[in-house]
């Protein structure tokens, strides 16, 4: 599995807040077709900000 770069963290945080706040704006004008677009886009930020909280703590070397 290729796991997100933890050193992007706080950008997808900031990514996830944004894609909330735009949201609520095209659910307040009724752009209902931009609010699914966003949720999409907010589902997918949140799946890798739960990767980073599921990655391993080391990656271990194995020797084959």
């Amino acid at each position: 599995m290729l796991w997100p770069d933890p050193a992007q963290h706080d950008r997808l945080v900031e990514i996830r807040d944004n894609l909330l706040a735009r949201i609520v704006e095209a659910e307040r004008e009724g752009w209902l077709g931009e609010v699914e677009g966003l949720q999409s886009s907010l589902s997918g930020a949140q799946e890798k900000l739960a990767q980073l909280g599921r990655r391993p703590a080391s990656r271990s070397v194995i020797d084959l």
